[in-house]
């Protein structure tokens, strides 16, 4: 493990996990968790902060040993890695989502949808044609399923707009309704309006005594934006979308070539 300097200048490390600590196979590389735990020893508190709902995070957290808060789901959960529970949780108003989902289908046609159900355990249920990835998934073939339990988050896609092109038509038809991120290719998010990863971030921070001028924060995708106008430094992976790099105080490597390390280990001295 390379060896720390002094105190580490933040009190709180907040990654973001797909594009940003884990490389495009899944995985966390060894010089990454390295740096972390260095960081760490040093005094720093690493929080990650997830568009991933906990069913969806819990493995990866487990695989890294890592026993404090996840900020998950967008914003919407604060969870307890070593005791593996639901500190708070945070869930979509259905009928504002239907109304939102009639808004944007009305300027835009039929949309495929996916939605994210609450909990430890909440499924992500899948409807027909909607490209769920990698990540395991509940297949649905009726709209009414959607709405059977509260939810987190409904995930959209279209079948000719781009993620951007379909995010500014949601934000512009129903923005008044939910809240509307995007958090990845094919991965556009409506969620409890108001909420943010910031939202959850502060929570998390606030059980943590800490606070935005003690935080660093890594990201990659326009759903880190509210989170980087929290802390106070945001760093933007190689990778990242425009619309974040934008918005970042510095931009480091690629999450496959280890941009988190790469900032940590020098900012460790």
């Amino acid at each position: 493990m390379r060896p720390v300097a002094g105190p580490f200048p933040y009190k709180l490390i907040a990654t973001d996990l797909d594009g940003t600590l884990l490389r495009s196979d899944g995985s966390v590389s060894r010089r990454t968790r390295e740096a972390l735990a260095a960081a760490t020893a040093a005094g720093a508190a690493h929080l990650v902060v997830t568009g991933r709902a906990v069913p969806w995070t819990r493995h990866v957290l487990d695989d890294l040993g890592y026993r404090g808060l996840a900020v998950c789901g967008q914003g919407a959960q604060v969870y307890d890695a070593g005791e593996h529970r639901l500190l708070t949780s945070v869930t979509l108003d259905r009928q504002l989502a239907a109304v939102a989902l009639a808004k944007i289908e009305t300027e835009v046609g039929p949309l495929l949808l996916a939605a994210s159900r609450d909990g430890l355990d909440g499924e992500v249920l899948v409807g027909p044609g909607y490209a769920a990835g990698r990540l395991p998934a509940t297949p649905f073939t009726d709209v009414a399923d959607l709405w059977s339990t509260p939810l987190n988050k409904i995930y959209i896609q279209h079948p000719d707009l781009t993620d951007d092109e379909l995010a500014d038509v949601a934000r512009r038809t129903a923005g008044g309704f939910v809240s509307v991120t995007m958090a990845g290719e094919g991965i556009v998010e409506l969620l409890p309006l108001g909420l943010s990863k910031a939202t959850g971030l502060s929570l998390a921070a606030r059980r943590l005594g800490l606070k935005a001028a003690d935080a660093i924060a890594f990201g990659d995708m326009p759903n880190d934006i509210p989170m980087f106008a929290w802390a106070s430094r945001g760093v933007a992976m190689a990778n990242a979308h425009e619309e974040l790099k934008a918005v970042a105080d510095e931009v480091t490597a690629s999450n496959d070539e280890d941009g988190i390390a790469v900032l940590l280990e020098k900012l460790a001295g």
